[in-house]
């Protein structure tokens, strides 16, 4: 794709203006040094565990970029998918028809299909817990700490599928006095919040602390059909922690329990073009508004999850620390997915998901505050995801003339269903060594053993009717493949000053591979799928400027992307009739390389500005389909060329201790496709559009009153020119299905906050 003259001129003016949301901007004594500053104008460097163990962001040789509470609450940071503007070369958005179900890419590599056996490629990590499941993985942010989001292969140091990168979700920590707030949002679209947490000692050496949330609102649309809402919003969470901390300071353990709900009613899809299936009307035209439906499937999308969590810590010396993790957790999701949003059974799916995990890491740190320091694990993960997925297709639909060898006279559609479940069993081993030669050059390496088995457990079934109830195909299996992969990392480290910070280095990432479970009579399709590999080259800095009133973090990187695993949908022929299929395979090989650039300054007492920009360059070097090579045709899926963010805002502090902000932010991200298609069959010869979103930019702003008493107040606003732009969507050319979903639109919340 071709950058046009407006993003090469967006990127240059983001590219002289800067970025970072990587601190804080709040005026407080650097933590990288104690030499005399200007606290008014001065950085604040954020502490991290990017590597196991704690250092500030500038200390770190790794692209990360971290968020404080109050940096969140700036940028108006809801839940997870709202930080894809602030990170450079991160894709964050709600898969098919969920609010709470995550889709995500960090430098072109993540997975966008959510049914179970399929896993993602970047790690999604809540308290240092893994993730495994996409379903609920959008997470609410809520009395958070801290949140990192860890770009590259990080295998060596985290559990499962960091093969792109990792998101840590870290909760507020246990409080030593009696602490808490209560915040009540009101907004648009009827939205009203209410978020509250309190904590606290309770006795000498317990501590607790319990956090609730309701995010609720209205739809952006309707069902024109039955009045219904969609793409409204109901979700209850809460989160509790109980901590005991030992009088020595050696001991503690935390307990932790969480628990969410959603019951927010499906988003809106619209249709793209008309659909030449429909019977009843095939002139039929896509609605104008981009929100509105006229579904004829029962406005159901509900997930529920939930998980606990024990962590130890036991220092028995100043050098050494270990750790146990012990977690488990659950989620189960019924959703109803009207891929045509007709009245018409053209595209049908009613699909039911559940899935537990259990988790154990055991961990050894080592840090004499001397030349080494490290920390070595060991993980194992045992998880079970399935569920239910019953398909309608084409019931009572026209059959165009341009598939071949139609059915006959009396044609009543198709319907399937997909049933199983994948069992995972995982166990690794892993290192990751420091040793500083002289006090400004260091080297790093790591290494991560890997064995995981997949059981995939498989029965699918075509019937004769929608009842499901008298079967005329089925395709089942139970097979298990074991995969092994040794992933190593290595990087050079050079402190050339106090502020200045050169680093280079090599990572492998490796996310397993497993079976297609919509696995079908097409020869191949019962077949195991390889892992998928990264090798990524990197090299960066870290730099400090104007007596920490300017920090700028560059990073370059060249990734070599194999067994590329990609889920594709496309029409094929069974038994005489055309039909939907759904490959799961790997694709073949690439190469991603790109620029990131983040910067943050505080010229004055008054004045912040933050922000980022990334450049991408991502093509497929080999794709096989059907045994031909077609990687001049395809194209990377959310791996825009340009992207990039810019927060600016003035602080005003006031006579009566108080402060008074006023922020501008606007993001843009260049044209992208949003959809995995094989655009020309190279034996059918048959042709098919991706969904493309042109580029696009966004703009919010926000006013923050923070009183010298403990009330705060925040109005804050997204999306303010209410731009149109796509997220995801489906093509599936046998049922004539070209649907987009389309991010959110204008938003405005007003806050009222008390902290005690």
């Amino acid at each position: 794709m071709k950058r046009n003259h407006l993003s090469l001129a967006i990127g240059l003016v983001l590219a002289m203006s800067g970025t970072v949301q990587a601190q804080d901007g709040a005026s407080s004594p650097t933590a990288a040094g104690d030499k005399p500053t200007d606290t008014a104008t001065t950085l604040e460097s954020v502490k991290v565990t990017a590597r196991r163990r704690e250092e500030t962001l500038q200390e770190v040789p790794v692209a990360v970029t971290a968020f404080t509470p109050e940096l969140l609450d700036k940028l108006n940071i809801r839940d997870l998918g709202d930080l894809d503007a602030q990170v450079p070369n991160l894709t964050l958005y709600a898969a098919r028809g969920s609010n709470s179900t995550i889709t995500a890419y960090i430098r072109g590599v993540g997975q966008s299909d959510p049914l179970w056996g399929v896993d993602p490629g970047v790690g999604i990590y809540l308290d240092d817990v893994y993730v495994a499941r996409p379903q609920g993985g959008l997470l609410d942010v809520f009395d958070v700490g801290r949140i990192e989001v860890l770009r590259g292969p990080q295998g060596t140091l985290y559990g499962k599928n960091t093969v792109g990168g990792a998101i840590k979700y870290i909760s507020r920590d246990l409080p030593k006095e009696v602490e808490g707030f209560a915040e009540v949002g009101l907004g648009n679209f009827s939205e009203r919040d209410f978020k509250g947490a309190i904590g606290g000692p309770v006795g000498d050496n317990v501590r607790m602390r319990l956090a609730v949330a309701s995010l609720n609102r209205d739809g952006f649309g309707h069902n024109i059909v039955t009045g219904e809402d969609v793409s409204d919003k109901d979700i209850q969470a809460l989160r509790f922690t109980g901590g005991y901390f030992s009088d020595s300071g050696r001991f503690d353990a935390r307990l932790s329990y969480d628990y969410a709900k959603d019951d927010s009613g499906v988003r809106g899809a619209q249709m793209l073009t008309t659909n030449v299936r429909d019977p009843a009307n095939p002139d039929n035209l896509p609605l104008s508004s981009r929100y509105d439906v006229r579904n004829g499937m029962p406005n159901v999308n509900e997930t529920t999850l939930s998980g606990s969590s024990l962590t130890m810590n036991w220092r028995p010396n100043d050098n050494w620390s270990f750790k146990s993790i012990t977690a488990w957790r659950e989620s189960d999701t019924a959703t109803y997915i009207d891929f045509d949003t007709l009245q018409a059974q053209l595209t049908d799916v009613k699909a039911f998901y559940n899935d537990d995990q259990l988790s154990q890491e055991l961990q050894a740190s080592y840090d004499a505050a001397g030349k080494s320091h490290g920390v070595f694990g060991v993980y194992w993960f045992k998880g079970t995801a399935g569920g239910l997925v019953q398909n309608i297709f084409l019931k009572g639909a026209d059959i165009p003339p341009f598939f071949p060898a139609p059915p006959g006279p009396g044609f009543g559609g198709q319907f399937g269903d997909t049933r199983g479940e994948v069992d995972t069993r995982s166990i690794a081993v892993y290192g990751d060594w420091s040793y500083d030669f002289t006090d400004k050059f260091s080297i790093s390496g790591g290494l991560r053993w890997t064995k995981e088995e997949k059981s995939a457990h498989v029965l699918n079934r075509s019937y004769a009717n929608d009842s499901f109830s008298v079967p005329t195909l089925t395709v089942g299996f139970d097979k298990s493949k074991t995969f092994i992969n040794l992933s190593p990392k290595i990087s050079l480290d050079y402190q050339a000053t106090d502020d200045v910070l050169f680093y280079g280095l090599f990572a492998r990432g490796f996310k397993s591979g497993g079976y297609n479970i919509r696995a079908s009579v097409l020869p191949n399709s019962q077949e195991p799928y390889d892992d998928e590999q990264v090798d990524s080259l990197e090299v960066g800095s870290k730099m400090a400027f104007l007596d920490q009133r300017m920090f700028l973090n560059v990073a370059y990187f060249h990734n070599k992307y194999k067994d590329i695993q990609l889920s594709v949908f496309t029409s094929c022929i069974v038994s005489s009739v055309p039909t939907f299929c759904a490959d799961f395979t790997n694709a073949g090989k690439g190469t991603v390389s790109g620029v990131e650039v983040e910067l943050q300054v505080r010229p004055t007492e008054h004045w912040s500005i933050s922000g980022n920009v990334a450049t991408l360059n991502a093509k497929f070097d080999e794709y096989m389909f059907k045994a031909v090579n077609i990687a001049d045709q395809q194209e990377f899926t959310n791996a825009p060329d340009l992207s990039g963010a810019l927060n600016v805002e003035y602080i005003q502090p006031l006579h009566d201790g108080g402060k008074l902000s006023f922020r501008v932010g606007y993001s843009y991200q260049s044209e992208v496709t949003a959809t995995t298609e094989v655009v020309r069959d190279p034996i059918t010869g048959a042709t098919t559009k991706p969904i493309h979103q042109d580029g696009y930019g966004l703009l919010s702003a926000g006013i923050q009153w923070k009183t010298a008493t403990p009330w705060s107040f925040s109005l804050q606003g997204s999306n303010l020119r209410d731009k149109q732009y796509l997220t995801t969507g489906y093509v599936i050319p046998s049922t004539g299905v070209r649907t987009g979903f389309y991010g959110n639109p204008r938003q405005v919340t007003l806050s009222a906050r008390y902290e005690f």
